[in-house]
């Protein structure tokens, strides 16, 4: 995600918050979803920004996805040592979109290898290789679109069509959005190629998951460009889809998808809706054209979108309008749609949000959080947004909306996650709560609820140190939590915390294309079956710091700028420097 700056393995114990007693008390199983990531190769040991789908016609069976850098080249010496990056400054045509699968509720998962474009075995003492035909462990036919599967992953499980009609009968389809690329041409459009523009939105398609289908990349379908008509400066970012999965809605089905469009003089939020299960796109721009240049400071900025259905098959979309200031303060915009996505409601601020960004990094030009070449918080103050719409039949919905974030409102070394609630279509909210553990600071965060309105879990991740500015020497310590209450009508119980996860180091953690920075992603994820809740986090607990990059991350800040040459990971560092892992917290 870009943003203009102007200015403990296994089953845990049980902590309980606000007094509930023992009968309620919840726990979560702590797994590790990017099973196939090898802990000892950086880059191929990073991963980040997971997202995870339940499917409701079958809630033991889920679906994540990731910026999986698992099929990259190890570290090129002359990469890292000229350019501070063990990913070619020119881009790779590798594809970074993992993809994993659950079918005990998130107890374990699996990672299927694919064929496509790879560089997983190329030698790192060699130059930046062009790649070639192998094993993957992203998402496949990419290659063979001429296309780059490009992370930032979404997805979402709805009804398989047959005939032109939706029903759960049918079985059920994967939909995994992601950002993509046209091949040969990473960030820069080719005449006549797939699409305009820099990155564009692609939708890959499975159909009732199974351990052995999910294992044959014959059970994908090829990628779909769903949103790919930005202009040739045009490029999407941070998009989020969801399937209409209530068969009590008019549009059940239907497949929605949104994303925040970095044009050269504008960043509008863009809608698109598939009723024919993936197969065809239509595509509306639903914000004006500001967010940029001087506009920005009179209309802010707008971005971090997610979008949700009700039982009766409203259409919300939600996203964050950012204003100038640091911190900024800005608003959580809500539209609607109540015929399928054809046409939407004017934007409605509805909840206010401060970015927390108190602290820029000199080098990267970033909102960082915990220190000077820390983790970024773009996206921190974003709405999440799940909606109990009662799927798969719509039958039990109480309609409860749930939007849970990042938010410095607090103060400085104070970031809390914040949860709000409506009862009546987002006309009203509740008051934002805050729900993180005492001594935790919020980064990032996501809530989900069950489809019959009786249970609320909340998704976050944190540092549990104060900021650390340019003292590279004292650790970031950073943990995962899963959070679960109880939810009597419209009124959410107290909070129990389900998993206290382990705490990792955020200095042993970077994005791979950058050593400077550290890394752990822009989002966090949850979903909820009406039996038990699963958040996914970016988790550094395997991530070892690296003295030599941490001499290295100093000497940058000193000079203002990355004092190369670099130190080269493979030889200056241990094993698992970088090894940040997917995992995921599950109560079923």
């Amino acid at each position: 995600m870009r943003r203009s700056l102007l200015v403990a393995a296994g089953t845990v114990a049980v902590v309980v918050l606000g007094g509930v007693p023992a009968a309620a008390q919840v726990s979560a199983t702590d797994a590790r979803v990017s099973v196939g990531s090898p802990m000892g190769s950086t880059p191929r040991n990073h991963q980040n920004e997971p997202a995870v789908a339940i499917d409701a016609h079958a809630p033991n069976v889920l679906v994540a996805g990731s910026n999986d850098y698992i099929d990259q080249q190890p570290c090129p010496r002359q990469t890292a040592v000229e350019f501070g990056s063990c990913v070619p400054p020119s881009r790779t045509n590798t594809g970074v979109s993992g993809v994993y699968f659950s079918f005990d509720s998130g107890r374990s998962w699996t990672q299927p290898t694919y064929t496509g474009w790879t560089r997983r075995d190329c030698s790192p003492t060699e130059p930046p290789c062009p790649g070639y035909f192998g094993p993957i462990g992203t998402l496949p036919w990419y290659y063979e679109n001429k296309l780059v599967s490009f992370g930032d992953p979404a997805v979402a499980v709805g009804p398989l069509p047959l005939n032109g009609r939706f029903s759960w009968a049918n079985g059920s389809r994967v939909y995994y959005a992601n950002l993509a690329a046209n091949f040969d041409a990473v960030l820069q459009p080719i005449p006549g190629g797939l699409f305009q523009g820099d990155l564009g939105v692609a939708v890959s398609r499975l159909d009732n998951p199974t351990p052995d289908r999910v294992a044959l990349k014959s059970s994908w379908r090829s990628p779909v460009i769903a949103i790919g008509r930005g202009g040739t400066s045009g490029g999407e970012d941070k998009e989020q889809i969801w399937a209409d999965n209530a068969s009590s809605s008019p549009y059940f089905g239907s497949v929605y998808l949104c994303s925040a469009d970095f044009r050269a003089a504008s960043v509008p939020i863009m809608a698109a809706f598939s009723d024919d299960g993936g197969a065809t796109w239509t595509t509306r721009q639903v914000t004006s054209n500001a967010g940029a240049g001087r506009s920005f400071f009179k209309f802010g900025s707008n971005t971090g979108c997610t979008i949700r259905t009700d039982s009766d098959g409203v259409v919300y979309l939600f996203y964050v309008n950012f204003r100038a200031g640091q911190p900024g303060n800005g608003f959580h915009v809500m539209q609607k749609s109540f015929d399928g996505g054809k046409h939407w409601t004017k934007p409605q601020d509805i909840l206010a949000m401060n970015d927390m960004c108190y602290q820029v990094d000199p080098v990267e030009g970033r909102c960082v959080m915990d220190g000077y070449a820390g983790a970024r918080i773009d996206l921190s103050a974003s709405p999440s947004v799940d909606i109990a719409n009662g799927a798969p039949t719509g039958a039990d919905a109480t309609n409860l909306i749930i939007d849970a974030w990042s938010d410095g409102r607090f103060g400085f070394n104070n970031e809390k996650t914040l949860v709000s609630t409506s009862s009546n279509g987002g006309s009203t909210w509740t008051a934002p709560a805050p729900v993180s553990l005492p001594g935790d600071r919020s980064m990032y965060s996501a809530p989900a609820i069950a489809p019959n309105g009786s249970r609320a879990y909340v998704m976050y991740e944190g540092p549990t140190a104060p900021w650390r500015g340019a003292d590279m020497a004292s650790p970031r310590p950073y943990h995962g939590v899963f959070l679960s209450a109880p939810v009597t009508g419209t009124s959410i119980g107290a909070w129990e915390t389900a998993l206290n996860g382990p705490l990792g180091d955020l200095r042993g953690t970077y994005p791979g294309h950058d050593i400077y920075q550290e890394r752990v992603g822009d989002y966090v994820y949850a979903a909820a079956s009406r039996t038990y809740g699963v958040g996914v986090w970016t988790d550094a607990r395997d991530a070892a710091v690296c003295d030599a990059v941490q001499q290295y991350r100093a000497a940058s800040l000193a000079a203002g700028t990355l004092a190369l040459p670099a130190p080269w990971p493979l030889a200056d560092c241990p094993a698992t420097f970088g090894n940040t892992d997917i995992r995921s917290a599950t109560t079923g």
